[in-house]
């Protein structure tokens, strides 16, 4: 016999003859809630808006690169034009030190930018999640062992330390993610630290314990969904700071020779001196687009970040 306030996760007919809802229902209701209520108080954010607007579109052009430009765009033997072509009706953007078109390679370039940028971002972010959520749960020496060592990873530039791992390491897009992953985690680690020692203050958390709850129960279903939205809105912002240390990276020769890249592409335009002998049309279209790219995150970042804690009063 079960009690009044028992539910059970299967459905039960109704005195109107209809089902009650089930308990996985109701978590899906209760989620897309959240999404549908979310979605409604960003799209007060006019800037978001925009930046989410051109994401969409600037990640609908890399995925279709095939279909408009396709693979061939790459090849120097076949190249269509000839060498530093100014912009024209067959070439709009110019051509490169090749003949190669610099709107094919600019769009096929955004695959490798975008895609080292969420890759690198999401590992920077998850190592810093990790990091910040293990520190502030366990506390003590252990916390503090740990967050000098985040403290050193803070002071030295992310920049340097990629340049050297970069460096000692064969030269392909993975060693450019994983570069970038390994030193751009400590503002993540900290900033989590700080929200999961003000999540394990809360009553239910002790409540939780005195359940028998471990420690990779209390990490993981209680300390862990509270942080997500300031892992999120930090995962927006740390994207567009990804690119640009990719940008970096192969502007500086220590990116993946055999991908087309924005930064690949200001590299081959510095190889090529668009600088000293003023092609301008080979400079300006990766930078701007890494530049617009960039922003974009950014306000998207913001937008989340004033939707999920309105307490920061980021403006619209």
């Amino acid at each position: 016999m079960t009690s009044p306030n028992e539910t059970t996760p299967t459905t039960s007919p109704t005195t109107s003859g209809t089902t009650a809802p089930t308990k996985t229902s109701l978590t899906w209701q209760r989620r897309r809630g959240t999404v549908a209520r979310f979605w409604k108080q960003y799209r007060g954010h006019r800037a978001g808006l925009w930046g989410l607007a051109g994401l969409a579109l600037i990640g609908l052009l890399a995925l279709a690169a095939p279909l408009l430009v396709g693979a061939d765009v790459q090849s120097v033997t076949n190249a269509p034009g000839t060498a530093l072509e100014s912009p024209s009706a067959e070439f709009p953007l110019g051509t490169d030190q090749f003949g190669r078109s610099l709107l094919g390679l600019l769009i096929w370039g955004a695959r490798i930018s975008l895609l080292v940028g969420l890759l690198a971002a999401a590992l920077s972010v998850a190592i810093g999640t990790l990091v910040g959520i293990v520190a502030g749960h366990y506390g003590g020496w252990f916390s503090t062992v740990v967050m000098r060592i985040t403290d050193w990873f803070l002071v030295m530039p992310a920049l340097v330390l990629a340049i050297v791992l970069a460096t000692v390491m064969s030269r392909s897009m993975w060693t450019v993610i994983l570069a970038i992953g390994v030193t751009c985690w400590p503002t993540t680690a900290r900033l989590v630290r700080a929200q999961t020692i003000a999540v394990e203050s809360r009553p239910y958390i002790e409540r939780a314990r005195a359940l028998g709850g471990g420690h990779g129960h209390v990490m993981t279903r209680h300390v862990l969904p509270n942080v997500m939205p300031l892992v999120l809105a930090q995962t927006t912002l740390m994207i567009s700071a990804a690119i640009l240390t990719e940008a970096t990276l192969a502007f500086l020769g220590l990116g993946d020779p055999t991908v087309v890249s924005w930064g690949g592409m200001l590299q081959d335009a510095r190889e090529a001196g668009a600088v000293s002998s003023g092609h301008w049309w080979y400079l300006a279209p990766p930078g701007l687009a890494i530049a617009l790219v960039a922003l974009a995150f950014t306000l998207c970042g913001r937008a989340i970040e004033s939707v999920l804690n309105p307490r920061l009063g980021v403006g619209r």
